[in-house]
């Protein structure tokens, strides 16, 4: 008798049988069990290339978008595409904050109209997961420069500003969300934002379809 199942996203097989005939051979058994161990490895193979596709990307909902009230309409569009939320807060960013999150950014003559734009009110932070997560939010957020992205993005479809108005005005750029340029920087900004208490592990009823 062979019993099939499946559990934690790997394919099993237990094999029970009952040899009431003498002339099954040691040989049949051996290549049995040889046969049921490659296929375990095979899916533990398969499993870990899969998961390697999930990644989890850090999105930040600036001032701007939190006082424009437009960030349920921002969060619902992950969520269609089937993003999944794993970690949500709203916090009011410190100056401390803005330096360690803005690092690369310290020595460049406009660090000081970003600092004062992320700290001049609160802030929604989340960690979104899902196939290829970083890359799919950015092509959802659209490029840093909301005069450049195209309609259908967010910034695109909720945002004007250009560099050149940004720096005639002496500010940053308004362009409503930041979002991990990479997985590295996902890695390191999650971090940043947010302690392992801080991020769930749940399953969707919508995981069947969109991943």
């Amino acid at each position: 008798m062979y019993i099939l199942y499946i559990s934690s996203l790997k394919l099993k097989i237990k094999l029970k049988k009952q040899i009431k005939s003498q002339n099954k051979s040691q040989n049949s058994a051996l290549l049995i069990q040889v046969i049921i161990i490659k296929l375990d490895l095979n899916q533990d193979l398969k499993d870990n290339v899969v998961g390697k596709m999930i990644e989890r990307t850090l999105v930040v909902l600036k001032p701007d978008a939190v006082q424009r009230q437009i960030t349920g309409e921002i969060i619902s569009r992950f969520e269609k595409i089937g993003l999944k939320i794993v970690g949500l807060k709203m916090i009011w960013v410190s100056k401390d904050f803005a330096k360690n999150h803005y690092k690369e950014h310290l020595q460049k003559p406009f660090y000081g109209f970003l600092e004062q734009m992320i700290t001049e009110g609160p802030v929604i932070a989340m960690v979104l997961e899902g196939i290829h997560a970083v890359e799919i939010v950015r092509k959802i957020v659209g490029p840093t420069e909301p005069r450049k992205a195209p309609a259908g993005t967010i910034r695109g479809d909720y945002a004007m500003h250009s560099a050149e108005y940004a720096d005639a005005n002496k500010k940053a750029v308004r362009n409503l969300i930041h979002a991990s340029d990479n997985k590295e920087s996902a890695e390191k900004e999650i971090k940043l934002w947010f302690s392992e208490a801080e991020l769930f592990k749940y399953r969707t009823v919508h995981e069947q379809h969109t991943f």
